[in-house]
């Protein structure tokens, strides 16, 4: 049996007594199994081993702390104990990270020539919350005025996605208690957006897995933009009582024909090819080869480093049913655009009836004339001020909030939408906004 005493336990061996640095290490606390070694654990007793040619040393184990330790540690902490970043192959990365936002979740480096930002919420699919809109302008700001940077890199960690909007949870409490918290949200995030789309030197954004919503607005701005064959591009918004936004319907106004309509009403998604035919993308670049973009972009032109390792995308099939999207989505009337869909030979048009019509009729009809508007407004500036009316309107909506409760909160997938037609939809309350 092991003696407790101050500073550890001891066994004997052959003879010789054999100390140990707490608990974690008895063998008979070890004996009870992976429940008593949690018990035992206590951060204040974590042999250090130091190693030949080393300063100081490191917690005992292969990843640095004990596996039986590590949940201790965080109920000791509060917090997970942070993992390096991966990269797209999986494996950590070896560059080195000149400088991190306060919980690492945009990771800023300098390699080379470029500046990289990569949105470093994996688990999330690098959903953007206030503090990595933050962090990423204040890369940007510092390096407009560093002539060591020529260009910008936007990427996501993990191997899901760049980015999957913005912070839907913040949205619903704002929504519910009425706080102005999504308004500076999406104040400060607009403005990062324009920054992007204005920014004096080249900015690649890799839009490579999903790109949703927020991640539209900080990829399809860019002035060098990168789709994937596995790339899916989408502006979910109306699947949760809420409009596009981000610049989202200045881009989709612009589309060729009807597409982005299609797009925006549906909250249906585009591959790389349709996101190229959008006009939202400007290139499509195997995945494979995303590694050795990166690592020419920090000595070349991204010009230069785009012509030599994209492809020709395949045929859109978007663009394949442009005549049909092009004959049921004109004018600016929800339900009338409902009923050519309904009325139409093809079947992928009456499918799109049916996603209009699950989604909410607040949101669709705000949709549509916030794309009609955009198109007439002289820039981005203007559209994105738009945008951001647009959303601090509908935070008084009930749409959204119980957008929001039945695809995140209560994850029922079963809205109750007020009104819940769109034929009772009245545009009265919100006409102000289009003035």
């Amino acid at each position: 049996m092991c003696a407790r005493r101050p500073g550890g336990s001891q066994r004997r061996v052959g003879g010789v007594v054999r100390r140990h640095r707490g608990p974690a290490r008895c063998p008979a606390r070890l004996a009870r199994g992976r429940r008593g070694r949690l018990r035992g654990a206590r951060l204040g007793r974590l042999r250090v081993v130091a190693r030949p040619g080393r300063r100081g040393g490191r917690p005992a184990g292969r990843r640095g702390t004990d596996r039986a330790v590590r949940p201790a540690l965080r109920r000791r902490h509060g917090r997970r104990l942070r993992r390096g970043h991966r990269g797209h192959a999986g494996r950590p990365s070896p560059r080195s990270i000149m400088s991190t936002s306060p919980s690492d979740t945009v990771l800023v480096e300098q390699r080379g020539r470029l500046g990289v930002l990569t949105l470093n919420r994996p688990r999330a699919i690098n959903a953007l919350d206030l503090e990595m809109v933050r962090t990423a302008q204040r890369a940007l700001d510092r390096w407009a005025d560093d002539d060591s940077v020529t260009t910008v890199l936007v990427t996501g960690a993990g191997d899901r996605g760049l980015c999957a909007g913005g912070d839907l949870q913040g949205m619903y409490r704002s929504a519910r208690e009425g706080t102005a918290d999504s308004v500076e949200f999406w104040r400060e995030e607009y403005a990062l957006d324009h920054a992007i789309a204005t920014y004096a030197k080249p900015v690649v954004a890799l839009m490579d897995g999903i790109v949703l919503g927020g991640g539209v607005g900080v990829s399809a701005h860019a002035s060098h933009r990168v789709v994937t064959e596995r790339t899916s591009v989408g502006m979910p918004e109306t699947r949760i009582g809420f409009v596009p936004d981000v610049g989202g319907p200045w881009l989709l106004a612009r589309a060729p024909g009807e597409l982005g309509t299609h797009l925006a009403l549906t909250a249906s998604n585009a591959d790389g090819a349709d996101t190229i035919a959008l006009g939202m993308a400007d290139v499509l670049v195997p995945s494979d080869r995303l590694p050795a973009l990166e690592q020419a972009l920090e000595t070349e032109a991204p010009d230069d480093v785009l012509a030599r390792l994209s492809v020709d995308p395949p045929a859109s099939s978007l663009v394949a049913a442009g005549a049909w999207v092009d004959a049921a989505y004109a004018g600016d009337d929800v339900p009338a655009i409902v009923a050519r869909l309904r009325a139409s030979d093809h079947d992928d048009a009456r499918q799109a009836a049916d996603d209009i019509e699950a989604r909410s009729p607040t949101a669709v009809t705000l949709t549509l004339a916030a794309l009609r508007r955009a198109a007439t407004l002289p820039d981005l500036r203007s559209a994105l001020d738009q945008d951001l009316a647009v959303s601090t309107y509908l935070l008084g909506v009930p749409d959204m909030a119980e957008g929001i409760r039945a695809q995140v909160i209560d994850k029922d997938r079963s809205p109750r939408w007020s009104p819940a037609r769109l034929a009772d939809v009245d545009p009265a309350p919100w006409a102000h906004l289009f003035a």
